[in-house]
Order: C-alpha cells, then sequence, then structure tokens
C-alpha cells in the first residue's frame, strides 16, 4: 500500500542529491586543465523513471540478481556538457552556467521536498481526523 506513497518525489531527491555532486566537482575543478565538465540529464531520468513504472513488474531469479525498484543508476546518464565559449587549456566549466545549474537543481530539490511534505501532511490529516 505504502510501496509508492511519494511518487516520483522520492525519485527526484535522489537524483538531486547525485546531481548536487557532479556539479560541486564541475565548479572545484575549474581552474583544472583538461576537465571536461559534465551533468545528469534529469529530464531523460526521470522521464525513464516515470514510464518504468508502469512497466510489468520484475522478478529476481537469481540471488545475486539487484532487487528491482532500487537506488537510481545514474551514472550511464551522466554526459558532458558542450561549453559556449571554449577554453585555451582545454577546460569545458564555465562557472555561470555552473552556478545556474546549481540553483536550478536546488530549486527542484525544494521542489520535491515540499510536495513529499504536502503528501505526510494530508496523510497525517487523513490519520487524525476523526
Amino acid at each position: 500500500m505504502f510501496n509508492n506513497v511519494f511518487g516520483i518525489h522520492e525519485r527526484s531527491l535522489l537524483l538531486s542529491g547525485e546531481r548536487v555532486g557532479v556539479l560541486a566537482a564541475n565548479i572545484a575543478n575549474a581552474d583544472t586543465p583538461n576537465y571536461k565538465a559534465r551533468d545528469i540529464d534529469f529530464q531523460s531520468v526521470l522521464a525513464g523513471e516515470q514510464s518504468s513504472q508502469g512497466a510489468l513488474p520484475m522478478a529476481r531469479t537469481n540471488t545475486a540478481h539487484l532487487a528491482p525498484g532500487g537506488e537510481l543508476s545514474t551514472m550511464a546518464e551522466l554526459k558532458y556538457r558542450i561549453p559556449f565559449q571554449p577554453s585555451l587549456d582545454g577546460n569545458t566549466v564555465e562557472a555561470p552556467v555552473e552556478q545556474a545549474k546549481f540553483a536550478e537543481n536546488q530549486v527542484r530539490y525544494q521542489a520535491s521536498l515540499m510536495m513529499i511534505n504536502r503528501r505526510i501532511s494530508s496523510i497525517e490529516n487523513a490519520l487524525t481526523s476523526r
């Protein structure tokens, strides 16, 4: 009954948490020669999550298999960012772009957290009302 109580927002929080690490690494390496800026394609990962939620249930046929519905695996979704203006040292990190992406990620995180809090409040109200 409570397997999917928070919907896509639970996955969104996990993905935002991973993405903040990737963006922080980009900012930290802004002066590293030949460092390539990377990012997670947030839209495609969540679109894949939504489409897989309506898919047929998976079953484990071997104990060595991973359990279905586990943590997000976004390493395959980590992509290189193409810079607007390439630098001479080969570094593709652009501080204003990274800062904007960092702020965008924070807004997504806050929105998902707010939706989860509202869901918890509605569940509490349903349980305590008579």
